[in-house]
């Protein structure tokens, strides 16, 4: 069978999609997380954590590198904490808080280019092979050229989200790991979340690799974040199925915790998740109504969410009012030649069943209490 879904109930095609995807050899495994801002509709985990052996994923204990999620997870998240404390505003200049972030046109990069990937720097850098260690590594990105006139060109560039970093460890005089630990995990209840993975837990991270046929696992797969001491504002956080579903049913929930209280202010949901320019939020990417890749033909254009390339995603839509948290270690020896591009249509497939999923339950649901619709 192929990456396709067969109609059936939305729990089996979802089950059927993700099978698919782990014959078809684009990950040994999965967990699959989906609800409403209040409501858990379905977890699971599938397939093993390698190719040949371990146990079977668990959305409650699977510890999976989230790769770019970290770029939503920690750190536009800590930055949307800090505008709501009042203590950042976007059309800041970035040197006002990074003094080294020096060269032609950077007086004019505010904070808010840099969460639109808007400042006009490039996408990458070999940080790993160009320099010796994180102060090597991070002098290197602050004095790197503007390529574009700030504000003009849309460009996802890890670039930013690092700088992004400095600056929230720079309003706050904490490490980025310190304060997202204390300022979004901690209040979200997210409790397995962190930057790194400690070594008792290492038995429960999804392998990220092979180094002479074992498998690699509780190590960031991002070089240029190993390179960055394992704690970046692009990539190292390690996290589990039911953390990464709390942060989406608190975006949901305009910014109100599980009991109710504020996390930041309503405004601020919207305004970091509305799309800005091109298919990019603050922080988010917004939904790609053209496509079905990734986010599927059935979440509304206000739907916004990220992905990571060692195979992770998380995608909302306050339309639908559902999420879905699709974790994967697609980078443990893939054994499908074009994974990444397999990846992204069982993503879209995926969010299709989700939506279908919701309306299911909430059709269940308005049977059970005598009514004719949700």
């Amino acid at each position: 069978m192929g990456f396709g879904m067969m109609q059936a109930h939305p729990v089996s095609q979802i089950d059927s999609i993700v099978q698919a995807g782990i014959v078809g050899g684009v990950y040994p495994g999965a967990v699959v997380v989906i609800g409403t801002r209040d409501t858990l509709l379905f977890a699971a985990g599938f397939g093993g954590m390698t190719w040949t052996d371990g146990p079977t994923p668990s959305p409650d204990s699977t510890l999976y590198d989230l790769a770019s999620l970290t770029k939503v997870v920690a750190t536009t998240t800590a930055a949307m904490v800090l505008v709501d404390r009042g203590l950042l505003t976007l059309g800041d200049p970035v040197a006002q808080y990074l003094p080294g972030f020096s060269g032609e046109g950077k007086n004019l990069v505010t904070v808010r280019h840099l969460l639109e990937h808007r400042s006009g720097l490039r996408a990458f850098l070999p940080l790993n092979t160009m320099t010796e260690n994180a102060e090597q590594a991070r002098a290197r990105v602050l004095t790197e050229p503007l390529r574009w006139d700030p504000g003009v060109r849309v460009v996802y560039s890890d670039l930013n989200a690092m700088l992004m970093g400095w600056v929230v460890e720079s309003v706050t005089n904490s490490s980025l790991d310190v304060f997202a630990d204390s300022a979004v995990f901690n209040p979200l209840g997210m409790t397995q979340t962190r930057f790194g993975v400690l070594e008792q837990d290492k038995h429960r991270a999804a392998p990220i690799n092979l180094w002479r046929g074992h498998p690699i696992a509780g190590v960031v797969h991002d070089q240029n974040a190993e390179r960055l001491g394992g704690v970046s504002g692009h990539a190292g956080v390690y996290s589990v199925g039911h953390d990464v579903a709390r942060l989406a049913r608190t975006y949901l929930s305009e910014g109100l915790l599980e009991d109710a209280r504020p996390f930041v202010a309503p405004h601020l949901i919207e305004e970091f998740t509305t799309r800005n320019i091109a298919h990019r939020a603050l922080g988010w990417e917004v939904n790609d109504t053209t496509s079905s890749d990734n986010a599927g033909d059935l979440f509304s254009s206000r739907a916004f969410g990220h992905t990571g390339f060692t195979g992770t995603s998380v995608w909302i839509d306050p339309v639908n009012d559902v999420f879905i948290v699709f974790l994967t270690n697609r980078v443990m020896a893939p054994r499908h030649r074009r994974s990444i591009t397999a990846l992204k249509k069982i993503r879209g497939e995926l969010a299709d069943a989700a939506v279908r999923l919701r309306a299911h339950t909430c059709r269940m649901v308005a049977l059970s209490r005598g009514q004719s619709a949700c």
